[in-house]
């Protein structure tokens, strides 16, 4: 193969390689991707706000429910906070909701608290409640859920959450 036909053809195939990386920095995340950023500020216990380096995204954690306010809801806001404020987290994506929020499973990413499933934590100390119809492929949310009632943690304490 003469030198000039390979040279064209190594630049085409960099051209290429070049146009597929930049081009998946401007496409959006699919379900099932994964992303890894850090968390610049808690909204709530469901919400926080994910800098991946480009740009910024609002995520839900999927599968559970927060109480909105009293101290339910500040303890919950909290744990997640102590999670995964300030750090790098791993997100596994799921999908949107109707408010343009990702969708996905948050996990910490810090060798000082290890790799935790930040919604599954909220679920076994008993902060917030599971979806209605929602759980994790080997039913570890409603497990979790089940054990906080039983243990009397959190939200099933006292009496029966409303």
């Amino acid at each position: 193969m003469p030198a000039m036909q390979w040279l064209h053809q190594q630049r085409v195939a960099g051209g290429f390689l070049g146009f597929l990386v930049l081009g998946a920095g401007f496409s959006p995340a699919l379900a099932g991707d994964s992303l890894y950023g850090k968390v610049t500020e808690v909204k709530d216990a469901t919400v926080v706000t994910l800098d991946y380096g480009a740009g910024t995204y609002v995520v839900r954690i999927t599968g559970i429910e927060a109480p909105r306010e009293g101290k339910f809801a500040q303890d919950a806001r909290e744990v997640v906070a102590k999670l995964v404020l300030g750090k790098t987290i791993h997100l596994r994506f799921e999908g949107r909701n109707d408010k343009g929020e990702m969708v996905g499973q948050v996990f910490t990413d810090d060798p000082e608290v290890g790799v935790k499933d930040v919604g599954l934590e909220l679920m076994k100390s008993g902060l917030v409640r599971r979806i209605q119809g929602y759980d994790y492929k080997y039913h570890e949310l409603s497990a979790a859920e089940s054990e906080a009632r039983k243990g009397h943690r959190g939200l099933w304490a006292a009496t029966p959450p409303k």
